[in-house]
């Protein structure tokens, strides 16, 4: 006796576009932050080095704190 299994239930795919303004939406505050809060911090350093400070504080806070929340609260709009 073969019993044949109901057909997997597709969920749509979210939107990139919509996902790309939420995290747009979450990580410009933060940059502009931090740019406000390094700038006087580290006025005389090149460029790169300053992005060299702030770039794994974004990615750590993208990864750990914004991309979860924008998954979590705003799944139903994506």
């Amino acid at each position: 006796m073969s019993t044949t299994s109901p057909p997997p239930q597709l969920t749509p795919r979210p939107s990139r576009f919509r996902f790309a303004l939420f995290v747009f939406c979450g990580v410009y505050p933060l940059v502009t932050a931090l740019l406000y809060a390094l700038i006087p911090l580290t006025r005389d350093w090149e460029i790169w080095q300053r992005n060299l400070v702030m770039v794994p504080i974004i990615v750590a806070c993208m990864v750990y704190v914004i991309i979860p929340q924008i998954q979590r609260r705003c799944a139903r709009w994506m």
